[in-house]
């Protein structure tokens, strides 16, 4: 369990502790709403809250001490341990700060358009198969999360893999100040957050940013048959693992097979691991092995490398199956940007299904002026495939709706649904044991509400 001394904190804060000093600090929270006793409350401040207003409920589950704002107005709080510092955002940084120096840990960053959540944890899993290793916590990627994910390092900790995510121009480079990262691995450059970024090789130089950051010493793991590959190359300072699907690369490596197996090939020994892939799709397959890059760098063997991607299982929401009255479901709602939702439809048209296919399917979001258009194309690029039935929810939804059946579509095959419970009512009026349906949207579709609907539906009839 990490341990932290209050006059440490003052110290990386700049702060001036108020009413004594608490006892021994445990843990960082800023959410009183899973804050755990042994804790130091971080007072933050947003657009619609402020932390100072839990300060008495943060002291009630269990908190040691609390920091906030130097101009913050006490209450009937007063008299409990209370860390007064200028602003309490940039004391979370510094503490997060001063605590990633005192573990000296080889920080691994990963960033990228799309995967870098199930790399994460593939390369984390991999790792933690012979040295104590550190990761994010979920998807904590953020200007708050990051800080947060470094203070629950444990001490003793040898390697951190550490998630950078962002949907602005400029996020990068302030977090990679903070993390300090000595390995930069970045997944696939794609068109995600044009809402804010001009084009997607814009994406390429800012994911590029973290490369720049890494010391001297530092290693690069790439993707050597992704189409940004030069221009992230340019930025690396040392040395430079390369990974692909086809062509030349350090560690080679083909989509799985009819049985779900794997072989991943290492160029300097000549070497190979065949495996069962942790997830089906070319795309898992290239995760797997950045995990495999990444370990065997580390000196890991292949029977640990083997055995912990054989093991891993995927986050929520993230190609999540489950089986529901015989009908198996893919929960990947997670996220959806153009480049992942042609792989998991690509990865679901590929999957054995005994019945029908059938996808529910909502909006991409951020993609900027041209979000019509990626919603049109993803709906003329349904036509292909062999679906029983399309369901898609909103607005964005009914765009991919009216395309796919202008290219052709068999329209009674296709439900425009203005809601989630409209779909929901959707899937119970047709889905049958043996089928499979896979839901795939951006986050803020809230798509996976479609999914528990449907649920209650089947336990109401199983009832009746």
């Amino acid at each position: 369990m990490p341990n932290f001394d209050a006059q440490e904190m003052a110290q990386w804060t700049g702060g001036q502790w108020q009413y004594g000093l608490p006892g021994d600090i445990a843990r960082v929270s800023t959410d009183t709403r899973t804050l755990a006793p042994g804790a130091l409350f971080v007072a933050l401040r947003g657009p619609s809250f402020d932390g100072h207003a839990f300060i008495d409920e943060a002291f009630a589950r269990g908190a040691v001490g609390a920091v906030i704002d130097e101009h913050a107005q006490v209450g009937p709080h007063a008299n409990r341990p209370l860390l007064r510092v200028p602003d309490t955002e940039q004391a979370l940084w510094d503490m997060g700060s001063g605590y990633r120096r005192r573990i000296h840990a080889a920080i691994v960053a990963v960033t990228g358009s799309v995967g870098k959540t199930t790399v994460k944890e593939m390369v984390a899993d991999v790792l933690a198969r012979r040295l104590p290793t550190a990761r994010t916590r979920g998807n904590w990627n953020n200007k708050i999360g990051l800080p947060l994910s470094l203070l629950a390092m444990e001490p003793g900790t040898r390697v951190g893999i550490f998630e950078l995510g962002i949907n602005h121009p400029g996020e990068l480079a302030s977090l990679c100040r903070l993390l300090q990262p000595d390995w930069g691995l970045i997944t696939t450059i794609g068109p995600v957050h044009l809402e804010f970024f001009k084009s997607v090789e814009a994406i390429a130089v800012e994911k590029s940013i973290l490369l720049k950051s890494l010391p001297a010493g530092g290693v690069t793991i790439l993707r050597r048959d992704e189409p940004y590959f030069e221009i992230l190359r340019a930025a690396a300072p040392g040395r430079i693992i390369t990974v692909a699907l086809s062509g030349d690369a350090d560690y080679l490596a083909s989509p799985p097979d009819a049985q779900g197996k794997m072989e991943i090939r290492e160029r300097s020994t000549s070497e190979f691991c065949r495996l069962h892939a942790p997830l089906p799709g070319a795309h898992h397959a290239a995760n797997a092995l950045f995990a495999a890059a990444v370990g065997r760098a580390h000196n890991l063997a292949w029977e640990d490398i083997r055995a912990a991607l054989e093991q891993y299982r995927s986050q929520p929401m993230r190609w999540e199956r489950q089986v529901v009255a015989g009908v198996t479901v893919i929960n990947d709602a997670y996220n959806a940007n153009p480049v992942s939702m042609a792989a998991a439809l690509r990865t679901f048209t590929e999957l054995p299904v005994a019945g029908g296919r059938w996808l529910v399917l909502a909006g991409m979001l951020e993609l900027g002026t041209s979000e019509e258009q990626w919603h049109r194309d993803l709906g003329m690029s349904l036509v292909p495939g062999s679906w029983d039935g399309i369901i898609t929810v909103g607005p964005l939804g009914a765009v991919i709706a009216r395309e796919a059946v202008n290219a052709g579509v068999n329209a009674e095959r296709v439900f425009a649904c203005a809601d989630h419970a409209a779909a929901a009512e959707i899937l119970g009026r047709y889905l049958q044991p043996g089928d499979a349906v896979l839901l795939k949207a951006s986050r803020g579709q809230r798509l996976e509400q479609v999914l528990a609907l449907w649920k209650k539906h089947v336990a109401s009839n199983r009832i009746k």
